[in-house]
């Protein structure tokens, strides 16, 4: 045997004592390899707060495994010999070292599987074993059926873990308190939102260079508050559990002009990059529930999102395989709207979720689904363009959670795995939602003419094109009948200003 160390990489979101890659390493022989590297930051433009976030805890991180006695070599931006890529660091490590061998797990994103299995040094991939579902578990689950409905899955997940169980039923006697959960935005709010830590001198220094580096990407890099170690991420964890679980079922759904938070964790990004277990979530969430102080609609949806979405996501992701994000099942073809990396729309919905989006690094599910994921889809965009765009903005974007939740979900370019019907509204969805509509520059109630609410438009402008593909969808058909009951001239008014719209849209009129 070989007494030349081998080198134990560790990426940004694998930043955890439990990673599969440090299980397989001997302490007193192997080398850890860590490197902030201008592909990982820059192959899309990610939001400052992200590299901010990441190279921060990867630092945090190295310092942790240097205290209990690993050996860590750690490549800063920039340094001098910086390479510039994983695969890079790598070779130039092992020149250092003799290593002739890299431990790593699974990466999450197809683009960085493939880089290690093209590197010149031999990469064994370990399996991630953060996740609750392994692929083969996934794939079995998935064999054989004709729809791979989340609802399912996710059952299992809590019949695996015992979440919310008695013996095997669920507890309440039903799976799932969804129902319970779409309540419009309250008129007040009692939390103050996810707890906010001070940048200490890791933090600053880390800010200093991304303001210097990526000072000119999409999003606000001050106020930087994001935990980025596992005592903070613990603790923000902690915040939410005691002050927002009991109301955060309640208004999941719900939207509001000054409070981006409302009751929502903000979370993933600590669970995602490994500062957070998602056992530690789930359990402080259901001890909530035995304890009486968070109802059970509350918890039940918060580890659904976990066990169930969460897990689900990942699944679809590797099953499908690395051509996801190329697909295009509508076969939507129009750029971008430029006023998604700037704000600037008059659709008031719209520029108050960019408008946090640039902020915060972060959005909820439904302002990313049903606000400019919904306008995305009725307006045709190419979804591999929402897709790279959703990779870029948020802080808790990985491509394994978020393909799948845009290319599938939220653009429904993979014709139907992930959803059985698109996630479409017209603006009435958001008005119920929300208190974006007060104060719009259009009218949420008016259907046609000057001034209408131009996802009233859009909406049966995308069910007319596409009419072919749904009007036969079950969850659907209502929807076209509806349209067809309409008098001829106002069907053709709708298609007309639909058209007219799209026609600013694409020529980079305000809208």
């Amino acid at each position: 045997m070989s007494n030349a160390p081998r080198l134990i990489l560790i990426l940004g979101d694998q930043l955890t004592e439990d990673i599969a890659a440090l299980a397989e390493a001997d302490m007193k022989r192997d080398v850890v390899v860590m490197a902030e590297v201008a592909d990982e930051a820059s192959y899309v433009p990610h939001h400052p707060k992200k590299i901010a976030f990441l190279f921060a805890a990867m630092r945090k991180f190295a310092q942790r495994l240097e205290r209990v006695g690993w050996r860590v070599v750690y490549t800063r931006l920039d340094d001098a010999e910086n390479s510039g890529s994983i695969p890079g660091e790598l070779l130039r490590r092992a020149e250092e070292t003799g290593a002739q061998e890299v431990i790593a797990t699974e990466p999450g994103e197809w683009r960085l599987i493939a880089a290690l299995e093209d590197c010149p040094l031999p990469v064994h991939q370990m399996p991630d074993t953060r996740f609750l579902a392994s692929h083969s578990e996934f794939d079995a689950w998935a064999e054989g059926r004709k729809q791979l409905r989340m609802e399912y899955f996710y059952r299992d997940m809590r019949r695996k873990t015992g979440y919310l169980m008695q013996g095997d039923k669920p507890v309440g006697g039903k799976w799932n308190y969804d129902h319970d959960n779409r309540k419009p935005a309250p008129d007040a709010i009692t939390f103050d939102g996810p707890l906010r830590f001070d940048p200490d001198a890791v933090v600053q220094e880390v800010l200093d260079l991304v303001e210097a580096r990526f000072g000119g990407n999409f999003g606000a890099l001050h106020p930087f508050w994001f935990a980025t170690d596992p005592a903070q991420a613990r603790q923000a964890l902690d915040q939410f559990i005691t002050y927002a679980l009991p109301k955060f079922g309640d208004y999941q759904d719900a939207m509001l002009s000054e409070n981006r938070f409302l009751y929502h964790a903000v979370l993933s990004m600590y669970i995602n990059a490994g500062l957070l277990d998602w056992r530690d979530a789930c359990d402080a969430a259901e001890s909530a529930y035995k304890a009486g102080a968070a109802p059970l609609n509350a918890v039940e949806g918060f580890i659904r999102q976990v066990i169930g979405w969460r897990e689900y996501m990942r699944g679809i992701y590797f099953r499908e395989g690395s051509d996801y994000t190329t697909r295009n099942a509508l076969a939507h073809d129009a750029e971008l709207p430029e006023f998604y990396w700037d704000a600037e729309t008059d659709m008031r919905c719209l520029s108050k979720a960019l408008a946090q989006t640039r902020d915060e690094a972060y959005a909820h599910h439904i302002q990313r689904l049903m606000v400019t994921g919904n306008f995305a889809l009725l307006v045709g965009v190419d979804p591999h363009q929402v897709h790279e765009w959703y990779l870029a903005v948020y802080a808790d974007a990985y491509e394994w959670v978020e393909a799948p939740n845009v290319i599938g979900m939220s653009q429904f370019a993979d014709g139907g795995v992930v959803g059985s019907k698109p996630y479409i509204s017209s603006g009435a969805y958001i008005d119920r939602m929300s208190d974006y509509c007060k104060g719009c520059a259009y009218e949420v109630k008016q259907k046609t003419g000057e001034g209408a609410c131009p996802f009233n438009l859009l909406y049966w402008h995308f069910l007319i094109r596409h009419r072919e593909r749904f009007e036969k969808n079950p969850r659907m058909a209502q929807m076209y009948r509806t349209f067809d009951r309409m008098n001829e001239d106002r069907r053709e008014t709708v298609l007309q200003e639909a058209d007219h719209f799209l026609d600013k849209l694409s020529s980079k009129q305000r809208v």
